[in-house]
């Protein structure tokens, strides 16, 4: 019943990101991220309603491995399309180790798109996180797999009481964003942003000296400099804050 629709594309690089590239996006805020691609005219990179499930979660990284729901059609949305080859069963099967998995889910909020079970096998899978603009279900089991999760919540239904899963491995949309295979995931408290795999070295090279300029000036704030021609810097606190680096 669901032939119809086209295979999903193996399209996952395991080579897409590197274990150094890795590390250091760990250490750089989301907010620093959003701020150095605003300076390169990319406004749209924070996911709206993906939000941690489990407060106190660590800053996490990894390409985006992702599926698409489209709305519930009451033929094909139904308990036995889990056990069709096009289903989220099928997808978390290949999933690669340290992905993390972006979920289009439209921002409904009343069907649940994974429960406990199948957060358990991704964490088996070492998957990374799961992100979507939708809810889980089984709350209290999907916290007990320490699955790291940002979404829109949690609702008892199934995926299929108002969602039909259509595949996964090519672009979609989430929370606002246009998220294709590969692109770079940066989650943490302030939410998930996405970093264009022709971005990643802008972002890594910008973002490190963003921290390291940011921490400079909130040492002259707590040590009582004003804010006018500290933040943002006149010439005067350039050279200052260029001499500090020496």
């Amino acid at each position: 019943m669901r032939a119809f629709f086209p295979a999903p594309r193996s399209s996952f690089s395991s080579m897409s990101l590197s274990p150094e590239a890795r590390k250091t996006l760990a250490g750089i805020t989301t907010a620093t991220i959003t701020t150095v691609l605003l300076k390169k005219g990319l406004r749209n990179v924070w996911m709206r309603r993906a939000r941690p499930l489990r407060p106190g979660l660590p800053r996490l990284v990894g390409p985006a491995f992702t599926l698409r729901f489209v709305p519930a059609r009451e033929d094909l949305a139904t308990p036995e399309s889990w056990s069709s080859p096009i289903s989220t069963r099928t997808a978390i099967e290949a999933m690669p180790e340290g992905c993390i998995a972006v979920v289009d889910a439209m921002g409904i909020t009343d069907a649940g798109i994974f429960g406990d079970i199948l957060c358990a096998r991704m964490v088996k899978r070492g998957v990374t996180a799961l992100v979507t603009d939708g809810v889980v279900r089984d709350v209290e089991g999907v916290l007990g797999t320490n699955l790291p999760v940002w979404c829109d919540g949690y609702a008892a239904p199934p995926s299929v009481a108002g969602l039909t899963f259509v595949g996964w491995g090519e672009p979609i949309g989430c929370g606002g964003v246009a998220v294709f295979p590969n692109d770079i995931v940066v989650a943490d408290q302030d939410g998930c942003v996405l970093i264009p795999q022709a971005m990643l070295e802008h972002v890594l090279n910008e973002g490190v000296e963003q921290e390291r300029m940011e921490a400079w000036i909130v040492n002259e704030v707590n040590n009582g400099a004003a804010l006018p021609g500290l933040y943002p810097m006149n010439a005067e606190t350039k050279a200052r804050y260029a001499a500090s680096k020496t």
